[in-house]
């Protein structure tokens, strides 16, 4: 072929760009690299900010909650004393001065139930009034000028003729003795103008009003009141300090930034978890309502107006930021019911870690990056050693030239294998040299001719109960006797707790524990458990007297009823789990089963239940008493009867003497 003929052959060749292997190599494993960490860095940051949100939404769950359940138990625990003083014929359905002695015993008595209350009182159809107040209020003690001593003042106002009403002040010590009275001058001060008591008057049912700056402590808080059942104008109130309320609002916050306050149907903020916007926000207590006139806040409008629908999260776009944001529905029974709960969290200090560990992520990856880069070069250099050397051969094996040596050493396979092909086509070609003249060999070779692969913790009734000396009642039958006897006993028990919303945890030996409350939800899990207990009282005495008629001994069953935080779930072993309860709760219920010895009852409960039970259920106050394993004594009580199946007279037993066991 003549030089002509090679040159337009060559022009005829596509052209193909070309880099040395060393760059492309180094540029496709940093590229490798930069991709596989980009992306390993970009989903770890996306999880965990996806994780971090998750947790945000999960403790603002827990906030809101915590938060409802508080306003909850002010809510519950303040209607009830409210409802009781104002639901009984007692001393306050005759104004002052009559009956003062017994008037200042029961608000004693109801102040010294609740902490939480700043003072109970009672407005009278002609324009009398009395009022107890708890002194422990370093505000309250300063404007009445209590004595040192004194831990609760009653205060007394009757009407005169020319309108105006005489004001006596009368303070009480710890034990509830008198040790100063005061004859204050008239005021022209009447309940009947006043808010609780015309939103109550003659009604039938309790009612709120406030929030409001407190006029005497400057406290938020907030009016329960409730007209008398035996006269309807005669109003009972109670003022509750929603302090507890501010402080958590105020504590809790998940990040500084987060913001958290409740507002009422129409949309006004009224509690805030800022101490000093809370200020703004309060009017004075005898303004009755709020007047937010001046208290605009951009965050809180643009809270307002990013707010989910319903009960949910969203998320918030204020002031260059991004807010997650949840809201949730009071579903108090009386107080600030209808209200909801707004918790909003900046998503940037929500996802700060997220944030951190991408930083770190990404400065990692460059290092992984930078060392993978000198990684590939020098593979890259040994690899295109090798290939240089195979490269000259091929040159000088083009030439004809056989005297240097053939073998090129390598630890990838491929060069190595292409080392020893090289190596035999070298053999060849010098071989076939020998008989072709080497001119020709070169020219038939340019020329191409020769190409030849994780317990909750919650609130919960417990309820024990056991058969009173069943170990001498099993050694007088046999086995089959007993065991027939308790499978009977043991049937009305399933099904009269299950009748009741309770479930039965355990059967032990002659015992059975049950629980209300857990695993499924009951608003009355107290009240419940007590109608339980006496329904199966009802129904042993039915069995107790076949087993007379029979000849066989009564099983005396005695119950204990408490209710409590426990820590409820699934334990055991992994082949082996248990739903059940823990803690104080059910052992203090376990012990009041075992103290109806030392008092003859059949049926003992706790104040906490009593607390919860309302009026549903008669009680029998029994005095205090030390309960084993634990420091401080509880007040007990028998379980009379529900109260629609006793008479008026022990509705409302009056506590006795305390006694200590």
């Amino acid at each position: 072929m003549t030089d002509v003929a090679l040159a337009a052959a060559a022009k005829e060749q596509p052209k193909v760009w070309t880099k040395p292997l060393r760059s492309l190599l180094g540029l496709a494993m940093a590229a490798l690299l930069v991709a596989v960490s980009g992306t390993l860095v970009g989903l770890d940051y996306w999880r965990a900010r996806d994780a971090a949100i998750i947790d945000a939404q999960a403790d603002m769950r827990a906030f809101s909650e915590r938060l409802v359940d508080r306003l909850g138990i002010l809510s519950g625990s303040t209607t009830a004393l409210v409802g009781f003083a104002a639901s009984i014929a007692n001393s306050l359905l005759v104004p002052p001065p009559d009956r003062m002695d017994d008037k200042i015993k029961l608000l004693r008595e109801i102040i010294a139930q609740s902490p939480n209350l700043d003072g109970i009182y009672a407005g009278y159809p002609d324009g009398s009034f009395i009022q107890a107040v708890d002194l422990r209020a370093p505000a309250w003690r300063k404007s009445l000028e209590a004595p040192d001593l004194a831990v609760i003042a009653i205060r007394a106002m009757q009407p005169d003729l020319g309108g105006l009403s005489s004001n006596r002040l009368i303070f009480l010590d710890k034990d509830g003795g008198q040790m100063l009275e005061r004859r204050l001058l008239p005021t022209g001060f009447d309940p009947r103008n006043r808010p609780w008591y015309q939103v109550a008057v003659n009604g039938t049912k309790p009612a709120s009003i406030g929030p409001y700056n407190m006029a005497t402590t400057g406290a938020p808080g907030m009016t329960i009141s409730q007209a008398h059942r035996g006269n309807g104008g005669i109003v009972i109130g109670a003022d509750i300090d929603l302090g507890t309320i501010t402080e958590f609002l105020a504590r809790e916050r998940l990040t500084p930034g987060t913001v958290a306050f409740i507002m009422n149907a129409s949309g006004k903020p009224i509690i805030h978890s800022d101490r000093a916007m809370m200020n703004r926000m309060l009017a004075p207590k005898e303004r009755g309502d709020r007047d937010i006139a001046g208290t605009a806040d951009p965050l809180v409008s643009g809270l307002k107006a990013s707010l989910p629908k319903d009960d949910g999260v969203s998320f918030a776009e204020i002031g260059g930021r991004t807010y997650v944001v949840m809201a949730t529905s009071v579903k108090s029974a009386l107080l600030l019911a209808g209200h909801r709960t707004v918790v909003a969290a900046p998503l940037d200090e929500l996802t700060e870690t997220a944030n951190r560990y991408l930083y770190q992520g990404l400065a990692i990856s460059g290092a992984i990056v930078l060392l993978g880069l000198l990684g590939a070069l020098f593979l890259a250099r040994l690899i295109t050693q090798s290939l240089g050397q195979l490269t000259a051969n091929a040159n000088r094996l083009q030439d004809l030239d056989f005297t240097a040596p053939s073998h090129v050493s390598s630890h990838v396979t491929e060069i190595s294998t292409l080392g020893r092909a090289m190596s035999r086509a070298r053999d060849a070609i010098f071989t076939f040299a020998l008989y072709v003249p080497k001119e020709l060999v070169r020219k038939g070779i340019e020329s191409g001719q020769f190409a030849g692969r994780g317990a909750r913790r919650q609130e919960v009734t417990a309820w024990f109960t056991d058969i009173y000396d069943f170990t001498t009642l099993s050694e007088q039958r046999t086995p089959e006797e007993v065991v027939a006897l308790l499978s009977d006993y043991f049937d009305i028990f399933n099904e009269t707790v299950s009748e009741h919303g309770g479930e039965i945890i355990q059967f032990l030996g002659d015992s059975v524990f049950a629980m209300w409350n857990a695993p499924v939800a009951d608003e009355h899990h107290a009240e419940n458990a007590c109608r339980c207990a006496l329904a199966v009282e009802q129904k042993l005495r039915v069995f107790n007297a076949n087993l007379k008629a029979q000849g066989l001994p009564e099983l005396r069953t005695r119950f204990g009823i408490h209710t409590g935080t426990a820590v409820v779930g699934s334990v055991g072993a992994k082949e082996r789990l248990q739903y059940t309860a823990m803690g104080d709760t059910v052992n203090v219920a376990s012990r009041l089963e075992g103290m109806n010895k030392v008092y003859g009852t059949t049926i003992l409960a706790s104040s906490a239940v009593v607390a919860l039970c309302g009026d549903a259920i008669a009680f029998r106050a029994l005095g205090e008493a030390q309960v084993k394993g634990r420091a401080t004594a509880l007040q007990l009580f028998e379980v009379v009867s529900e109260k629609d199946h006793v008479p008026m007279s022990m509705h409302c037993p009056q506590p006795q003497a305390p006694a200590r066991t």
